[in-house]
C-alpha cells in the first residue's frame, strides 16, 4: 500500500464510472415544481454561468478551463443535448447534458441541481427526464461517472437509479480554484492547499 503524494496546487479524486445495460422500467414521472427546457446551441456565457453556478460546489472545471472554440465544439455539436432546469421564476436551478454522438449509447456528460435543492427528492426527477431522454432507439448503453469530489451521496444515488459500478480510476488535476477558474471559496469541505500569495 502506497499514498501517492499530490501537490498542493493539484487535486486527486477517484473516479468512479458506472452504466446501465438495460433501459429500466418505465415508472410514472415524479412531480416537480421545475420544468426541463432545451438549450440547442447554448450561448457559452450562459452556459458556464450555470455550469459554475451547478458544479463549482463540486469544482466541476473542465469545460470552464476551455477557450471558445472548442467549448463551442462540444456544446453546439447535433449530437450534444443541453438542458436547463428552470424554477417557476424562470431561474435556472440545475442542467442536464447527454452525449449522443454515439447511436449506441449515451453519456449523462452532466446532471446536477444546485446545493440548495440537495436531498429533497429533486434528482429523482431530473433521472427520470434524463432517462426518457437517453434511452433512445437502438441504444445500449448508458453510462455516467462520478467522484469523490463530488456530492457525497451521488455515487449511491446513481447506484439506486438502476447504475452498475464498472470501474475505477484516479485523477489528478491543477485546482480549478489555483487557477483562477472558480473562487478560492468555493467547494469549502474541500481544503485548498495552493499558496494564493505566489
Amino acid at each position: 500500500m502506497a499514498l501517492i503524494p499530490v501537490e498542493p496546487h493539484e487535486l486527486a479524486t477517484i473516479v468512479t464510472t458506472l452504466e446501465m445495460r438495460k433501459r429500466p422500467p418505465l415508472r410514472p414521472m415524479p412531480a416537480s415544481p421545475f420544468r426541463l427546457v432545451a438549450w440547442p446551441a447554448p450561448d457559452l456565457v450562459r452556459y458556464r454561468q450555470l455550469f459554475a453556478r451547478v458544479g463549482g460546489p463540486w469544482l466541476w472545471y473542465s469545460r470552464l478551463a476551455m477557450d471558445d472554440a472548442a467549448l463551442a465544439a462540444i456544446v453546439h455539436d447535433p449530437g450534444i443535448a443541453v438542458f436547463a432546469v428552470v424554477d417557476r421564476a424562470g431561474i435556472e436551478v440545475g442542467m442536464l447534458e447527454l452525449d449522443t454522438r454515439d447511436p449506441l449509447q449515451t453519456e449523462l456528460s452532466y446532471f446536477g441541481l444546485i446545493p440548495e435543492l440537495a436531498g429533497k427528492g429533486h434528482g429523482r426527477w431530473l433521472m427520470a427526464e434524463a432517462m426518457a431522454r437517453a434511452w433512445a432507439p437502438g441504444v445500449a448503453r448508458v453510462w455516467v461517472h462520478t467522484c469523490t469530489l463530488d456530492h457525497p451521496h451521488a455515487l449511491n444515488f446513481y447506484r439506486a437509479q438502476g447504475f452498475v459500478a464498472v470501474k475505477r480510476t484516479i485523477e489528478t488535476f491543477a485546482d480549478p480554484r489555483a487557477l483562477g477558474l472558480l473562487p478560492v471559496e468555493a467547494a469549502p469541505h474541500i481544503p485548498y492547499l495552493a499558496d494564493t500569495r505566489r
